[in-house]
């Protein structure tokens, strides 16, 4: 084949090994979410098989309460932010109480769940990532089968269960600072009053945007725990495998969680939700 050939293929190469590597991660997290999947239901019914709690709670810790200062600080900022982004458009049309309706549903169905999301992926996803990419260096993974112990079971349930329980947790944690920051931002410096605020945002928000928010934070944090998990079992070629891992599961969580999250508002949307 001829240089020039060669050149005007390249292009079209990197994009098919572009959409190869995409359905081969799809696929790969969309098998794994199928074993933890068989392994709760297989937890419910079946009394041999449990779901180690003491794991679990570790896993909950690591991932969620030392989290929480990170996701409080940032929800903090944001509502700030918005606060004060929102306050000169609205005072051309004498509406700076509708500071709290706009970011009472802002916050509520869109940004909770998201910035617990990306703050959760950059603070624990990767952490999960590089600690089974030792583990599978470390051939601690091959140790657990040789004794007949499935990793799945024993290494990725507790995790994504823990990142999925956390994410939910600190998407109300996020919901209830940015609120309240914003208030305290429009309250007393912005010139509006406690109680309209406050009644603003109540008579604005309604069941639909909690739920929404949820269940948006449920399936990030699955996403989140199975994504780390798929990248940190598949590692090779010792250290720098484990921290290729690390940088491709926060690359592919985050637009993960965005493609989600347009996926969802579009169903939403669609069922009348927003």
């Amino acid at each position: 084949m001829s240089r020039r050939h060669s050149i005007l293929l390249t292009p079209f190469e990197r994009w098919g090994d572009l959409w190869i590597r995409t359905f081969a991660l799809i696929g790969g997290v969309a098998y794994l979410i199928g074993d933890v999947l068989t392994w709760l239901l297989r937890s419910v019914f079946q009394r041999r098989v449990r779901i180690g709690r003491t794991a679990l709670v570790t896993q909950m810790v690591r991932v969620g309460v030392r989290s929480t200062g990170i996701v409080i600080l940032v929800s903090a900022c944001i509502g700030f932010i918005l606060a004060l982004q929102m306050k000169p458009p609205l005072a051309d049309f004498g509406q700076t109480d509708k500071i709290a309706n706009i970011v009472g549903v802002a916050v509520f169905r869109e940004l909770g769940p998201l910035i617990a999301a990306i703050v959760l992926t950059g603070f624990a996803g990767a952490a999960i990532a590089a600690e089974l990419g030792t583990m599978v260096v470390g051939e601690e993974i091959e140790a657990l089968e040789a004794h007949a112990l499935n990793p799945i079971r024993f290494l990725v349930v507790p995790r994504v269960i823990a990142t999925t329980i956390s994410l939910v947790l600190l998407t109300i944690i996020g919901n209830v600072t940015a609120v309240f920051f914003s208030g305290l931002m429009t309250v007393g410096f912005l010139g509006v009053s406690y109680d309209l605020y406050k009644t603003n945002t109540l008579t604005q928000l309604a069941m639909s945007d909690f739920a929404t928010g949820l269940i948006k934070a449920s399936a990030f944090g699955l996403i989140l725990g199975s994504i780390a998990c798929y990248n940190g079992l598949k590692v090779t070629g010792g250290a720098t495998g484990v921290g290729r891992a690390t940088t491709h599961t926060v690359v592919q969580t985050i637009v993960a969680i965005i493609v989600a999250d347009l996926l969802f508002t579009a169903v939403f949307y669609q069922l009348g939700w927003t």
